[in-house]
């Protein structure tokens, strides 16, 4: 089991919000309303790891090790939007989230193929990672810049968590689950080619409730996230490339072969698509 060790080493990591954050920094002259309200729709946003946790659950009934594990992640996603309502409480009250607001996010979730949902999230939290990177250099209220510099840091820890989670489908489902990683990861880290931020909040994840059925569709303002990382925070080609890079360098490291291009991944996912449908046909072997 993956889970007795993983909660070790993030037990080891984990923040308090009480004692590591530098509440008596704040500083209002360097927060804007503008990016006051980039903070609310942040908290939203991470609120819905809450009907990400259930679709986990339900689509994981026969892995009880992975779903201990979000016991972990559910905890620790649902701890940062409860630090950047903490910030808005302390400093920008009329800006804290509504219950109704919160709830809106909560909705079913369409049952997904199990690996290709665990690689999605995996892309999710290398994303993730850099948004809020980025983030923290565009604030320059100390406070909030160090929230940001720790939630990147949990969002890098949980990618690693379930990379290991990965590694273990290989060894169990081979070639089943090398072609779903790949296939994922050709999706998440074509943000270019999609002309749009590809991340799990913001992909359709319901039929029935389309075109209102990302997470996005369902903040307050849905036209934020395409703001905030065009205009507001300058998310540009030189952060998408550290996205893109993060994904194919794991990829390398757990197909075992290099993986520098989203072009050369194309090619590796083509090759294993035909192993699966021919038997006889084996990828080639890494070079």
């Amino acid at each position: 089991m993956l889970y007795p060790e993983l909660f070790a080493q993030l037990e080891k990591a984990r923040w308090n919000m009480a004692q590591d954050i530098p509440w008596s920094q704040f500083d209002a002259d360097k927060l804007s309303e503008e990016q006051a309200k980039t903070i609310k729709m942040n908290a939203i946003t991470e609120w819905a790891a809450l009907p990400a946790t259930e679709m986990f659950l339900r689509d994981n009934r026969d892995d009880s090790d992975f779903s201990a594990f979000m016991s972990i992640w559910f905890y620790e996603e649902q701890k940062h939007a409860l630090v950047l309502m903490e910030y808005l409480r302390r400093f920008r009250p009329e800006l804290l989230p509504s219950e109704e607001e919160l709830h809106a996010v909560r909705f079913e979730f369409d049952p997904a193929p199990q690996l290709e949902t665990l690689m999605l999230h995996f892309c999710g939290e290398v994303r993730l990672t850099q948004w809020y990177r980025c983030a923290a250099d565009w604030h320059q209220e100390p406070v909030i810049k160090h929230i940001y510099k720790t939630l990147s840091q949990d969002e890098a820890r949980h990618g690693g968590a379930y990379l290991k989670y990965m590694k273990r489908a290989i060894e169990r489902c081979g070639n089943e689950a090398r072609a779903a990683f790949a296939k994922i990861g050709l999706l998440m880290a074509s943000s270019a080619r999609a002309n749009k931020p590809l991340h799990p909040t913001n992909l359709h994840v319901n039929e029935s409730l389309f075109p209102n059925d990302t997470v996005q569709s369902r903040l307050p303002d849905p036209a934020w996230l395409e703001e905030w990382l065009s205009r507001q925070i300058h998310f540009d080609d030189t952060w998408e490339a550290r996205v893109v890079g993060g994904i194919l360098r794991n990829l390398s490291n757990l197909f075992e072969r290099p993986i520098e291009t989203i072009q050369v991944l194309n090619r590796y996912r083509k090759e294993l698509t035909a192993s699966l449908k021919e038997p006889n046909v084996v990828p080639n072997p890494a070079v």
